[in-house]
Order: structure tokens, then C-alpha cells, then sequence
């Protein structure tokens, strides 16, 4: 049995037929679902480029391969496109393929009345939290509470008629939309960590040099704060704690936060390095730090802050998501203050002790998210999905 994977995420495909994926998206993501399924087939947005993205790696291939749906960018490009973004979905799952719904989605919005008249059964993975990707210091745009509003009520539909829901959160996306109770119902984060990614043993001692901060996420978007991120950094430049800031990611905004760096007085203290193009040069990054930041204004569970919790860096993040799952009180501020954030990290880096039990804590906690923890937990949910979608077949008369 094959499987049809809904996902909201932007491929390219160049013109010899390969898809190219920017970040985690690459095919030795997707292969996660091969021990269950004999094929996935992506249901995503598409778009032709003249030639392969530098940066960008593989995401199809043998077993793997794509639905391509208009490509569209923003609410306005969506509702001019609404209409051939449903006859692609549909047409889609009209063979006897297994559902995912990677959700949010919008293709999980055209493809739940189908669904729900048909008795379809499906699984989800809960990824992110729409009412935070669509808040006001998330998305200017005039119809944002009306996007708001449906995508919050689409995502409980939605996951109160999964047969089997699976979120990146031990429990904050589940209680705002919660699984059926007759739904198979676990929890993981879309992380992957082989052994060879921990560090053996904690940080220790004081750092003796100007600190290295280290905020890692794309500038496509302003849902990881980097703006309110420089505002603390320059705040905590000013009260003569020397720092170094390093901003992992690329995206249209950033030429945007680049001059907010120079007018604020960064522009010697900041770096941008863009995307870069593997996971080990990413660790590079988590190693050459000494404090990871993370002021999300919205989460799931943030697969970077796990990362650099691997690595045994400290980190800071916001009370936003997943976030709370994986730090302590201590190490959390309130998204969108700056102050709080400057002050925490004034805090941290004060305390040498505190930074040794924070990299402790987190190379411990890290672990949880390792792929001895996860992959039984994943494979039950496919194996799951996979039999209720034989069941139905067989009751259609389709098998």
C-alpha cells in the first residue's frame, strides 16, 4: 500500500524532473514512512525552476515521488488558486492510497469534506499551531483573524475525525485540538537525532571571551523574533556585556533585519551566514556557540532548539508552543518583550554555574527526541493508519 503525504511546504523542481528541498524536507526525511508504506506520494506545492537551487538537496526519488498542486505564496494567491488546489488534492487520494494530513495545511482543509463524506479514514501529524502562525505579531494582513479563525476550527475538525493523530508536543497542541477519543493518539517530534549527533558530556566553565549567541531558523518569515532578538542583543551590548551575535537562516527578510543590525549599532557583532547548505555545517554553528536563543512568536516544537540541546549548548526560548516542554521556567520569556529577553540573557551568561546546569539539563533532556524514542512511536501511528485504510478498502469493496 502506498501513501499520499498533504504538506504545506514550497519544493522546486527542476528540468529534468528532480525535486529539491531547502532544510529538513530532503527524501531521507520521507523515507521515515517506507518500512510501513511501499510508496509516498507528496502532495505539495511545486514550483519550476531553470536549474537545481544551490543549497538545496534531493527530496525525491526511488519509492518517493510527487503530486504537485499550484504553486501559491500567501492568503491572496490562496483564494485565487482555491479552486485547482481542491481538484488537485481530491483527485489525489481517489485511488486506494493511505492519507497523512501534515497539519496545518491548507490541503487538509480542501480535502475534509471529502473525507468526512466518504468515511475515509486518515492519520495526522500535528506539526504547528495555526492560531499562533496567525497571530498579530505573526501575519499583517487584512483578513489575518478570519485566517486565524478557520484554519483553528479546520485543524479540530480535522483532528477530532483522524483515526490515529500524532503531535510534535507531549501535550500543548493536544489540548487545544484533541483526537478523537477512540483515535490512536501518541506524540513526536519531527526530529531525527541518530546517536552521532549527541555530544559525549556536558558544558563547564566560564567562556572568557565575548559570549557567542546563536539564534538558528528561516528569515522567510518573522515567526522566530530574530527583530526582537536584535533589539535585546543591542540591549545587552549597552550595558557592557560583550556578545557575539550569529543568525543562521535566509529568507526576503533579511536584508530587512541586516539594517536594523547597522542602525542599531551591531553591525561589528552580528553575523548572517544565510542558509547553509548541510546538517554538519549547522553543527558547527551549535558547537562554536555558547548560548542558543529562540524568542519564537509561534511553535510547535522547535527541531533547532532540540538540536543545539544535543550539542549541550544552554539555551533561552519563549513561553510560546513546545517550548515549555523542553526548558524550565528559568530559561523562558515572554514572546515579543525584548527587555525580558536581554535580561535573561544578562542573567545566564552571569552565572557560569547556571550555564553548566542548563547544558546538562539539556543534553539530558535531548535525548528523549533520539531515534530509539521516536521511530516505534511514528511506526505504530503508519502501521495504524495503514490497517484502518485496509479495513475501509475491504468494507468499499475495493480489496
Amino acid at each position: 500500500m502506498n501513501v499520499v503525504v498533504c504538506c504545506d511546504h514550497h519544493f522546486d523542481r527542476s528540468p529534468d524532473g528532480a525535486i529539491w528541498a531547502h532544510g529538513p524536507l530532503t527524501r531521507s526525511f520521507w523515507e521515515r514512512y517506507r518500512p510501513i508504506f511501499d510508496k509516498v506520494r507528496l502532495l505539495a506545492r511545486v514550483r519550476d525552476v531553470p536549474r537545481a537551487p544551490e543549497g538545496e538537496q534531493p527530496a525525491n526519488g526511488e519509492g518517493i515521488e510527487f503530486i504537485p498542486i499550484p504553486d501559491f505564496t500567501g492568503p491572496t494567491q490562496f483564494l485565487m488558486r482555491k479552486r485547482a488546489i481542491a481538484e488537485a488534492a481530491r483527485g489525489a487520494i481517489r485511488n486506494g492510497d493511505a492519507v497523512m494530513l501534515r497539519a496545518p495545511a491548507v490541503m487538509g482543509k480542501c480535502l475534509l469534506p471529502d473525507l468526512r463524506r466518504s468515511g475515509r479514514p486518515y492519520g495526522m501529524e500535528v506539526v504547528t499551531d495555526p492560531f499562533d502562525v496567525f497571530g498579530s505579531k505573526s501575519v499583517q494582513h487584512p483578513l489575518r483573524m478570519f485566517f486565524q479563525w478557520s484554519f483553528v476550527r479546520s485543524l479540530r475538525a480535522q483532528c477530532a475525525r483522524a483515526c490515529g493523530v500524532a503531535y510534535v508536543t507531549e501535550y500543548a497542541l493536544q489540548r487545544r485540538y484533541p483526537p478523537n477519543p477512540k483515535a490512536f493518539a501518541t506524540h513526536y517530534s519531527s526530529i531525527d537525532l541518530p546517536a552521532s549527533v549527541f555530544v559525549d558530556a556536558p558544558r563547564t566553565g566560564p567562556i572568557g571571551r565575548p559570549a557567542r549567541l546563536l539564534l538558528v531558523g528561516t528569515l522567510a518569515q518573522l515567526y522566530k523574533a530574530p527583530d526582537v532578538l536584535l533589539d535585546a542583543v543591542a540591549e545587552v551590548v549597552r550595558g557592557d556585556v560583550p556578545v557575539e551575535l550569529t543568525i543562521v537562516g535566509g529568507g526576503q527578510h533579511q536584508r530587512e533585519l541586516e539594517e536594523r543590525a547597522s542602525q542599531l549599532g551591531l553591525g561589528g557583532c552580528v553575523r548572517f551566514t544565510g542558509n547553509l547548505s548541510t546538517p554538519a555545517d549547522v553543527r558547527e554553528e551549535l558547537d562554536r556557540a555558547d548560548l542558543f536563543t529562540m524568542p519564537s512568536r509561534q511553535e510547535g516544537l522547535p527541531r533547532a532548539m532540540i538540536e543545539a540541546m544535543a550539542r549541550g549548548l544552554p539555551a533561552i526560548g519563549s513561553t510560546v508552543g513546545g517550548i515549555p516542554e523542553l526548558l524550565p521556567a528559568e530559561d523562558l520569556v515572554p514572546p515579543n518583550d525584548a527587555p525580558a529577553l536581554a535580561a535573561r540573557i544578562r542573567e545566564m551568561l552571569g552565572d557560569p554555574a547556571r550555564m553548566a546546569r542548563a547544558s546538562a539539563r539539556n543534553l539530558a533532556k535531548a535525548r528523549d527526541y533520539s531515534q530509539d524514542v521516536l521511530t516505534p512511536r511514528r511506526l505504530a501511528l503508519y502501521s495504524h493508519v495503514r490497517e484502518r485504510t485496509e479495513e475501509w478498502l475491504r468494507k468499499m469493496g475495493r480489496r
